[in-house]
C-alpha cells in the first residue's frame, strides 16, 4: 500500500502540473518561438509518466528502509523537489514567467541532486532510479533557457 501512496503523490503532482499547462499548451506556449530541438508536445506525457513511476518507486524503496535520520532527510528532500517540480509548471505555464521558471528549474535540479545524494546514503538503487529524472530536467532546463533567450 505504501507504493500506491507514493504513486498517488507523484501522480497528484503530475495531474496538477497538467492542469497548469493544459490550456497554455495550445495557446500561449504554441505562440512562443522555440528552438529546433523542442520535442513534440505528445512526447512530454509518456516521458513524465515513466519518470513519475520511477520517482515513486525510488521514494518507496527509501521509505521501506529502516527508520533513520538519513531516511527522513532523504524523504523530506524528495518531497521538496516534488514541490519544486509542481511549482515550475505554475510559474512557466500559468504565470508565463519564463525567466523565473529558469531560476526555479535550477533550484529543482539542485533539489533532485540533493535527493539523489540523500537516497544514495539509504538505498543506492533508489538513487540510481532518479538519474533519468535528473537528465530530463537537465534537458528541460536547457530548453527553458533557449525559450527564454528566443522570447
Amino acid at each position: 500500500m505504501a507504493l500506491v501512496g507514493w504513486l498517488a503523490l507523484c501522480f497528484a503532482v503530475a495531474g496538477i502540473s497538467g492542469a497548469f499547462s493544459a490550456n497554455a499548451i495550445t495557446t500561449w506556449y504554441a505562440a512562443l518561438v522555440k528552438p529546433d530541438f523542442n520535442p513534440p508536445n505528445q512526447l512530454w506525457g509518456p516521458i513524465w509518466t515513466v519518470l513519475y513511476i520511477m520517482m515513486a518507486v525510488a521514494a518507496w524503496m527509501v521509505w521501506k528502509s529502516p527508520g533513520s535520520r538519513a531516511r527522513t532527510r532523504a524523504l523530506v528532500l524528495f518531497c521538496m523537489q516534488l514541490a519544486l517540480n509542481l511549482s515550475w509548471s505554475a510559474i512557466f505555464f500559468t504565470r508565463h514567467q519564463i525567466g523565473a521558471a529558469l531560476v526555479e528549474i535550477l533550484l529543482l535540479w539542485l533539489a533532485i541532486l540533493a535527493t539523489m545524494l540523500g537516497f544514495f546514503t539509504v538505498r543506492r538503487d533508489a538513487a540510481w532510479l532518479l538519474i533519468p529524472y535528473l537528465a530530463w530536467v537537465s534537458f528541460a532546463g536547457y530548453l527553458n533557457w533557449a525559450i527564454w533567450k528566443l522570447n
